[in-house]
């Protein structure tokens, strides 16, 4: 039971300078800044991400969400009338030509309006969805997926006001082709080339890949005081046998098993039982971790530094302790860390 004060949204708050926010990745991905914050006294370490493979032991076992973003941001006119719109595509409704979205600006796009791609190709906004979102239709015989390739651009999140960053840089380099169904990149993974990736098997560090595609969820802060009443948006996670194999032989070994970022910790969870071994198997989660709330897989997590009120620093809370996690935020923050997706990390142990 949680003491009552860490169900107040108010205590998941703090102020970020903007210069912090990180408009563009670091130059070469691992050499972004790694702060190694210890559960057991709080204290933290100030290195470099590319010194993860002298940090970590043999036998450790990473495991890494292979999702891909895809281009979900579709620009074109709205018909009548000509004015710009954006089309925000979020998921698959009942049909492969009907999805949700969100659309801008919303009150001028209602269901019986129209967007006119550069090619003619015309995209009908047919109803309403959850949450304020639309269902899109596009054209018999055409693939809106075939359509976000040839018109759609990487959708950045909206704190990222201006970058120089290719869209390379929002993906994984272990991003799976035949996953590419997020909308928005699991930003603990960005950190790690393959050179990065080839030390840390020679180290003997081992990894396996889970996936679960992002949502736009992922970007809401927590409204509601008492954040045991917010509401965790659902997203579609899978374990095939190799991953849980490899989750499951570390556990029996007594070798750690690492997170990397918040998708994987959700995703373990979510197939685990009450002694943490996990199965296979594909299903929609909604799990929501936060401070009270008792791991059964990982041991450490490799993140970033998140936004206030978000899920996600309620997630790393509940890992890493509330006082250790709001304190190494603030150490963050006085040594000039940079936060958010093309930020800094942290690596919780």
């Amino acid at each position: 039971m949680t003491e009552r004060w860490l169900d107040d949204i108010a205590s998941y708050d703090y102020v970020i300078p903007s210069h912090l926010i990180a408009q563009n990745p670091s130059p070469q991905r691992d050499s972004s800044r790694l702060m190694r914050l210890f559960k057991s006294s709080g204290a933290a370490e100030h290195r470099m991400f590319s010194e993860l493979p002298d940090i970590l032991s043999p036998g450790d076992l990473l495991v890494m969400n292979d999702t891909r973003v895809f281009k979900a941001r579709v620009r074109g006119k709205k018909i009548p009338g000509g004015a710009s719109a954006e089309i925000f595509f979020l998921s698959p409704a009942d049909s492969q030509n009907e999805w949700r979205a969100l659309v801008r600006p919303g009150r001028k796009l209602p269901p019986g309006t129209s967007v006119l791609l550069a090619d003619g190709t015309v995209l009908e906004i047919t109803g309403l969805s959850a949450g304020g979102s639309r269902i899109v239709k596009c054209p018999d015989g055409l693939s809106l997926r075939d359509i976000f390739e040839r018109f759609g651009s990487i959708p950045l999140p909206p704190y990222i006001k201006h970058t120089d960053a290719p869209d390379a840089r929002y993906q994984t380099i272990y991003s799976n082709a035949g996953h590419n169904r997020s909308v928005a990149a699991p930003t603990a993974g960005l950190h790690f080339t393959p050179e990065l990736l080839a030390r840390l098997r020679e180290r003997g560090i081992e990894m396996a890949f889970l996936t679960l595609d992002v949502g736009i969820g992922t970007f809401r802060p927590v409204k509601t005081a008492d954040i045991r009443e917010h509401k965790m948006h659902s997203e579609r996670c899978e374990m095939d046998e190799a991953c849980a194999d490899a989750v499951n032989a570390a556990k029996s070994e007594g070798r750690r098993t690492i997170a990397v970022g918040t998708t994987a910790v959700r995703t373990l969870e979510s197939f685990a039982d009450s002694s943490g071994l996990v199965s296979a198997g594909t299903r929609d989660t909604d799990i929501f971790i936060r401070p009270g709330y008792h791991f059964k897989v990982p041991d450490a997590l490799i993140t970033n530094f998140h936004l206030p009120k978000s899920t996600l620093l309620m997630l790393s809370a509940a890992f890493a302790g509330y006082q250790n996690t709001m304190n190494a935020y603030a150490e963050a923050i006085a040594l000039q860390y940079r936060f958010f997706s093309f930020g800094d990390a942290m690596l919780i142990e």
